[in-house]
């Protein structure tokens, strides 16, 4: 399918105009970024994530009041993917100190409240887990449920049906779970993922997100310089530059402002942007082919006017892959959920900064080289 056989629009005489646009937009975002900065998710920042899922809708003051009393420090609370969501996110790893004996108290009391006077003996304890051992295989079994019934995380030693020893996971979410659930006894409630990033491997991961973008554009510079020239490589790697910066600068502009959205850096954010400079630079590439097969034919034709041919016959191709790849992005970013919605997000802004400047920004970079230097390029 063809569309746009005979469209002929000079593209490079309305470039100012997109100069200004671009412009504005990327002072915009850079304003927003130096002003607010980067809000990076837990992959990058280190501590603990917890989604949980209740029944009923929630009031997320409510939720936020009662979390802030269980003694585990500044924990930040906000809707998760609807209504009934709720993200809960802390610096800790673990139940901090002074909190431990609490929960090792309220396990006992448990355990003590379903088996008054019960044995048992405490074969390992660490600040993450305690392992219990009991008399007989079937109060191990009633002990383990009545403590998951409580919130806690638990399991069997073996899975030999004479097992008699159970681990309690002491865990954060645990013990936001087990507090959560004596006082919202009314709407309960499920721990969708529990996430854990130590902050040296969240610094790791940091640093080698950014060289990983940055090598990327290094190696297309590269590669770019042989198969064309320099001066082609540049005005494709200026392009990229200019679609990371302006999708980074509506993501940060745009924290907070639409409900249900989570626009946090993380890792499968830095795999959108990794994704949009590959289609990137596949959309330029294919129009300075065209580029360069149109110097190639019109020797005696102006570079702007080729560049214009070039980009008139790639139209009917980039409308119909933008428009069948944009589809699928928009499913993902309605039907994906939490998880996939922030990386659909970039993906979709990514796709149409990407189409605009193959166009406006990396073949008009080309064009005003050779206007301002007053050189021809030749092939």
């Amino acid at each position: 399918m063809r569309l746009f056989e005979k469209l002929n629009i000079d593209f490079m005489s309305k470039r100012s105009t997109f100069y200004f646009i671009s412009s504005v937009i990327l002072l915009v975002g850079l304003l927003h970024l130096f002003l607010k900065g980067v809000e990076f998710g837990i992959d990058f920042k280190g501590g603990s994530e917890i989604a949980l899922q209740f029944e009923k809708p929630i009031d997320i003051a409510k939720i936020r009041k009662e979390v802030d009393n269980i003694g585990i420090g500044n924990v930040e609370v906000k809707t998760f993917g609807g209504t009934t969501g709720a993200l809960l996110r802390t610096e800790l790893q673990e139940i901090p100190n002074n909190i431990l004996p609490k929960v090792k108290a309220r396990i006992e009391t448990i355990m003590t409240n379903t088996y008054p006077g019960l044995q048992k003996t405490v074969i390992d304890s660490t600040v993450n887990s305690i392992t219990y051992n009991f008399v007989d295989a079937q109060t191990a079994e009633v002990i383990s449920n009545k403590l998951y019934e409580a919130g806690f995380q638990t399991a069997k030693v073996s899975e030999e049906l004479t097992n008699t020893g159970v681990v309690v996971r002491l865990g954060i979410a645990d013990w936001i779970k087990e507090n959560l659930t004596t006082k919202m006894q009314d709407n309960h409630f499920t721990v969708l993922k529990e996430d854990k990033v130590g902050p040296k491997v969240g610094k790791e991961l940091k640093r080698d997100a950014i060289l990983a973008v940055l090598l990327s554009l290094v190696v297309i510079l590269i590669y770019l310089g042989f198969r064309f020239k320099f001066i082609f490589a540049v005005g494709a790697v200026v392009a990229l530059f200019h679609d990371v910066l302006i999708t980074l600068g509506i993501f940060t502009a745009l924290y907070g402002v639409i409900p249900g959205l989570n626009l946090e850096i993380s890792v499968s954010i830095v795999a959108a942007f990794l994704t949009l400079v590959g289609y990137s630079i596949n959309d330029t590439v294919i129009v300075f082919d065209r580029v360069r097969e149109q110097i190639k034919i019109h020797k005696t034709a102006s570079i702007e006017e080729n560049i214009n041919h070039a980009i008139n016959k790639t139209m009917s191709r980039t409308v119909i892959t933008v428009f069948t790849t944009l589809l699928t992005i928009i499913v993902l970013l309605i039907f994906g959920g939490e998880v996939l919605r922030g990386f659909a997000f970039a993906l979709f802004i990514g796709m149409i900064t990407g189409t605009y400047s193959s166009i406006f920004v990396a073949s008009a970079f080309v064009l005003e080289y050779e206007k301002r230097t007053n050189s021809k390029v030749r092939f």
